[in-house]
């Protein structure tokens, strides 16, 4: 793609006059990149419900903590017809936990997405690790300030070198003149500048450079230690002014006081530009080595400074050859030393202030503009260069694309109340009626349906018939869903089992967040919430990972605090009966393992995710990675636990029959970790499942009517169970788009640099 077919362009970061790095950042970029004649405008992210006074470039505004408005935010990005997007991300300015927000924002977008990255994390936690693997993943290119930032990057998350472009910090375009005037300008004349400036945190390490200041004074009376910017809005919140009291304080202990000077506001680029001109020696004491960019260093550096340092990370690679002087962390007397040194030596101050100033002069504002530019057409044209989708239906043999899978036996068991039970081989078997936990397997079958244009007026019939079913199974009086109808329509139960009623709820969560109808989101929430309350009473762990699976996708849609609590206590117990019945040889949360196995971890991991939580993460890593060994035959082959006798811990476990549920739970939950991780094992663990609808299995035999797409209900000794009813038929069907859009996300990652 040449130069130039980039030409609309949209960045989603903090922006001034909201006072931080990102948001001079992302104004200055914004800019410089309409400099090259590029349409721009920014979605701005807000810490504080009032926003801010933005200027017109901003076009629409997110509350950071509410995830329906990065949805919406998402929809009008939809609308721009953009060319590209442009995320400025850092953990901390995004909502959710790690920040994971943002990802509800990217994965809706239809235009490309280019990642800066200003923070990255030598160690991070499971959560920042998975929020970063799910950027990097959504994002066509991963932009980074430095080259030990890209080093880094690719070892914390394996991402393809190709992928990630370094592109320096912008500074503005300076002429290196006098200090002289620009001293008398500030009132500082006959001084010789020191200057430290940013946001004013306890990690700038700035009583450092104060101590320093009784060596410097007495070799160089003339020195003057300026100390320009705002202390940071998050360390006023926690402690108000405390930090810079202790600054004036130590200063004045010291009987530095009158070369000790603080600048108390977030000044203007103008004013920054005055205070950089009048400066000889530019400061950054910081305390942390694991800094992979700082804006003031790249200002302060591009201005022409003498820069004295402690070796963080940029300051490191920045600095290096001569370009500027290092020192040791915390280290009051080596700054001395080196700043006294500096001021001594005319000629070897100019030689560092020189090498600086010629050094960042490709870092620029209007040379930065041009090189994301070029990295935004370099995106837009791997984007168009993806592999073509996948179609909803894999084939037979497994791979997805080739062959259709027929929905006529789905169609046959449905009527006008809902799906039927059982069948009788192919055929409707009205004499067991109809029951809530397989209508609520066909509204979320009618969710994950809305993937393929082709099949969405059959997507939105399905749930509107299972949401149908499961709004007529509520018994508001009792707060539970009946489970079990008749085939005239009449109640078996007044209420049904918990796992029915978890299930329902795990329907009803997909529903409201994936349905793209307004009216069936709304009635799904609803039902949902009528239905919330009875769930904390619940002892089955099955219908509390059902429940689970429906708040996760509650609060996927909006901010819940009843769900998230409720979600928070489920997951609690959870992992607490992990626990305390797991141990070296018996990894699991019961006793027993039974039906729909795969869901308890799938549910941890979910809520682990949601929660933040490593050792729910973890537990469920470890309990889903022993499920699936426990589930291999000799051959290698998927091998369900048989419902007739279950296996119970230092029993016999049962062979026969083996149904189809164990495998699509199996699915379900390695195509989430796969989602997660990233890694290859279980995507092959989810394919190894899927094989075993297709005769991959310990008989060798196939359980798909080809003809009809309906799917036998067990597989027994030397022969199958020829009946396919609802539940055979509906685990077989999610199965075959569960694998689809896993292999889907696969070709992206693959495209994008992900190992595995």
């Amino acid at each position: 793609m040449s130069i130039g077919s980039v030409r609309k362009v949209a960045f989603i970061g903090n922006h001034t006059p909201r006072q931080c790095g990102i948001a001079t950042f992302t104004a200055d970029v914004c800019q410089a990149v309409a400099g090259v004649g590029v349409e721009t405008q920014v979605v701005a992210i807000n810490d504080r419900p009032e926003g801010y006074a933005y200027p017109e470039c901003v076009s629409f505004q997110v509350d950071q903590n509410d995830l329906q408005s990065y949805r919406e935010a998402a929809a009008f990005l939809n609308s721009q017809k953009l060319d590209l997007v442009c995320v400025q991300h850092e953990y901390g300015i995004f909502g959710g936990h790690a920040g994971s927000h943002v990802l509800t924002l990217l994965r809706s977008l239809n235009a490309p997405i280019v990642t800066t990255l200003h923070t990255i994390l030598q160690e991070p936690t499971e959560s920042q690790k998975t929020v970063l693997a799910e950027l990097s993943q959504l994002s066509e290119r991963i932009i980074v300030m430095s080259e030990i930032g890209k080093a880094m990057l690719e070892k914390v998350s394996g991402i393809d070198p190709s992928k990630v472009s370094v592109i320096h910090h912008g500074i503005p375009s300076v002429e290196r003149l006098d200090t002289t005037p620009f001293l008398e300008k500030l009132g500082l004349e006959g001084k010789r500048l020191i200057l430290t400036f940013g946001l004013i945190a306890p990690d700038k390490g700035i009583e450092n450079m104060i101590s320093a200041m009784p060596s410097i004074v007495s070799a160089q009376p003339d020195a003057f230690y300026l100390v320009v910017g705002a202390t940071h809005p998050n360390v006023r919140k926690q402690s108000g002014e405390a930090y810079r009291q202790s600054l004036v304080d130590l200063a004045s202990s010291l009987g530095v006081s009158r070369h000790v000077g603080f600048v108390d506001r977030f000044v203007s680029l103008e004013d920054l530009t005055d205070y950089l001109q009048a400066t000889s020696i530019y400061v950054t004491p910081y305390l942390k080595k694991e800094q992979i960019t700082s804006g003031t260093l790249a200002y302060a550096f591009g201005s022409g400074n003498a820069v004295v340092s402690t070796p963080y990370w940029h300051a490191e690679e920045l600095l290096a050859d001569g370009r500027g002087v290092l020192v040791p962390f915390r280290d009051p007397v080596a700054l001395a030393d080196e700043i006294v040194k500096l001021l001594g030596d005319p000629k070897r101050l100019e030689a560092v202030q020189s090498r600086a100033y010629h050094a960042g002069l490709q870092m620029a504002w209007p040379s930065v503009g041009r090189q994301y530019v070029q990295t935004f057409e370099d995106a837009v044209t791997d984007s168009r260069s993806i592999l073509p989708h996948f179609s909803a239906f894999p084939s037979s043999s497994g791979n997805p694309g080739q062959e259709r899978l027929a929905l006529n036996h789905l169609l046959t068991l449905t009527d006008d109340t809902g799906i039927l039970q059982h069948s009788t081989y192919s055929v409707p078997n009205r004499f067991e009626g109809y029951c809530t936990d397989d209508n609520a397997r066909l509204a979320i079958v009618g969710a994950l349906m809305e993937n393929e244009p082709e099949h969405a007026a059959l997507a939105i019939w399905l749930q509107h018939k299972g949401l149908s079913f499961l709004h007529h199974a509520f018994n508001s009086e009792e707060g539970r869903m009946r489970n079990f109808m008749r085939f005239d329509r009449g109640w078996i139960e007044n209420f049904g089992s918990e796992d029915s009623h978890g299930r329902a709820m795990w329907a009803l969560g997909v529903l409201t967040d994936a349905s793209s109808v307004a009216g069936i989101r709304s009635v799904a929430r609803d039902l949902f919430m009528q239905a919330l309350p009875v769930v904390g009473s619940f002892s089955s762990p099955r219908a509390c990972a059902f429940a689970i699976l429906g708040m996760e996708k509650v609060l996927a849609a909006a901010y819940c605090p009843e769900c998230l609590l409720m979600l928070a206590a489920l997951a609690n117990r959870l992992n607490g009966l992990y626990k305390f019945v797991s141990d070296s040889s018996w990894k699991w949360f019961e006793l027993g393992l039974a039906y729909d196995n795969a869901r308890l971890p799938q549910a941890l991991m979910a809520a682990g995710h949601l929660l933040g939580n490593d050792e729910m993460i973890a537990n469920s890593k470890e309990a889903l990675t022993w499920l699936t060994e426990v589930q291999t035959d000799a051959f290698g082959n998927f091998l369900p636990i048989g419902s007739n006798g279950f296996y119970t811990k230092n029993g016999v476990r049962a062979i026969y029959d083996q149904q189809p549920l164990e495998a699509a739970a199996t699915i379900d939950a390695c195509s989430d970790a796969y989602g997660m991780t990233g890694d290859s094992y279980w995507k092959q663990e989810a394919h190894r499942a899927y094989a075993w609808f297709h005769g991959v299995n310990s008989e060798s035999k196939s359980l798909i009517d080809e003809s009809t797409g309906g799917c036998k209900d067990g597989l027994m000794r030397n022969c199958v169970n020829h009946n396919q009813g609802a539940e055979s038929t509906l685990a077989y069907i999610s199965s075959s788009l569960a694998i689809t859009q896993l292999e889907l996300a696969s070709t992206v990652r693959r495209h994008k640099g992900f190992l595995g």
